[in-house]
């Protein structure tokens, strides 16, 4: 099992590219079921998460091919089981979001229920309630979702709540409906609006994306599509706080500055420098961090992705901040491993209060999901001493080899493929 190890304390300078966006790559992978023949998407992420999928979409009968250019080839999928197994399901959620595909355009699926996620429970009931809407007749079997119509049929469905994946899963279900499709308080989040780009350029007709209102005119059949992916907003603000807890200097290549509107606001509060450059965004760290309050919320506002590496940042400020989680119930498992390390967090309820600044000490940490990985790179990265962090797959399902990335910008980071590194 890998494991990184870090030797903190030094600035980050140089720069970085920005790579495709993960949770903009799952989605589309799943909409290339949407239509017969071979599909090519660009600027993928080689990635954890993007490997499970292309495991799925092989094992519903798609021939999946490359890396940073994925061709996918729809012409056998008919012919394969038309199932989504648990035993990948249970790795990455957003493997549900092939029901919709799968019932807009064979007309079944059975996809496992993903079970429990670290950070919290996750249901898919607004992904069965939008695909009943319309028409999907739904049971549950032995911890498996079926689903089956003859045709999906255009209706109006008020989401009870916002949800990133239940609105890309019945977007692309009612596609190939017959009729309108309506969804309301649709999630608003940049890789909806980028799934809406390519099912159009695929031959849907979708309007709203991007809006609490999404309308789409359901057609008769889609065809292929060529497209690269949008840079991922997520990477780039980790590898934006890393430049400025470490007081670098550190240009983000290709990175979504339109994308991240909420997160460089809290940048700039802390006392960050943001230049909006060409092919970019340069981030130059202050000799002083501004403590800054954070409270998640959907596209537009702060994103739930992003606060764990916040409150390694508002750790390292001068001051009192207040975090507040409203998205996931349970996503602070990062805070004991950064008390660790030396950090003064107090958790209560949704709420963090973080007080620094900190003096990071390495030590042995482990990752428990994605972002929470994150956050310990960037603490080993300001840290005195030699940080390692076990678990790194976590890390390696939402960043493209870090180490690779922060090495040339003078991290001294190393990759172990043994955990007794």
């Amino acid at each position: 099992m890998d494991s990184i190890v870090i030797e903190g304390g030094v600035p980050l300078r140089g720069a970085i590219q920005i790579h495709g966006a993960k949770n903009a790559a799952l989605l589309l992978q799943c909409a290339a079921l949407l239509a017969p023949g071979v599909s090519t998407l660009r600027h993928v992420p080689r990635l954890a998460d993007v490997r499970t999928m292309n495991r799925l979409l092989r094992h519903l009968g798609c021939t999946v091919e490359g890396e940073e250019t994925l061709t996918l080839d729809t012409t056998k999928v008919a012919d394969g089981p038309l199932a989504a197994p648990y035993e990948l399901v249970k790795t990455m959620r957003a493997s549900v979001t092939v029901m919709g595909p799968l019932l807009g355009r064979y007309g079944r699926a059975r996809v496992s229920l993903p079970g429990g996620c670290a950070i919290g429970a996750r249901p898919i009931d607004q992904h069965l309630k939008g695909l009943a809407a319309l028409g999907a007749q739904i049971e549950l079997d032995h911890g498996y979702v079926v689903a089956r119509c003859k045709r999906l049929r255009g209706a109006s469905v008020v989401f009870d709540k916002v949800t990133v994946g239940g609105t890309q899963n019945v977007m692309m279900a009612a596609a190939l409906a017959e009729g309108t499709t309506v969804l309301e308080n649709a999630a608003r989040e940049p890789e909806v609006q980028e799934l809406a780009v390519v099912l159009n350029k695929m031959g849907a007709r979708i309007r709203g994306a991007g809006t609490a209102v999404v309308e789409i005119e359901g057609v008769d059949t889609l065809h292929p599509v060529d497209h690269a992916i949008l840079p991922d907003r997520i990477e780039a603000g980790t590898y934006a706080v890393a430049a400025a807890i470490t007081g670098g200097d550190v240009f983000l290549r290709d990175a979504p500055v339109d994308h991240m509107h909420a997160v460089l606001a809290k940048l700039e509060e802390a006392g960050v420098q943001l230049a909006v450059e060409a092919g970019g965004l340069r981030v130059r760290g202050p000799d002083r961090l501004d403590p800054v309050d954070v409270s998640t919320r959907p596209h537009p506002g702060f994103p739930t992705d992003m606060q764990a590496q916040f409150m390694v940042l508002a750790s390292c400020a001068h001051g009192r901040s207040v975090i507040t989680e409203t998205i996931f119930e349970n996503r602070y498992m990062h805070v004991p491993e950064l008390l660790r390390m030396g950090a003064d967090i107090t958790v209560n309820g949704p709420t963090a209060v973080v007080r620094g600044p900190t003096r990071y000490l390495g030590t042995t940490v482990m990752a428990t999901d994605l972002r929470a990985s994150a956050s310990l790179v960037l603490a080993g990265l300001v840290a005195e001493g030699r940080t390692e962090i076990l678990r790194v797959y976590h890390l390696d399902r939402g960043y493209e080899a870090v180490e690779r990335q922060l090495a040339p910008l003078g991290a001294r980071i190393t990759r172990y493929h043994d955990a007794r590194a």
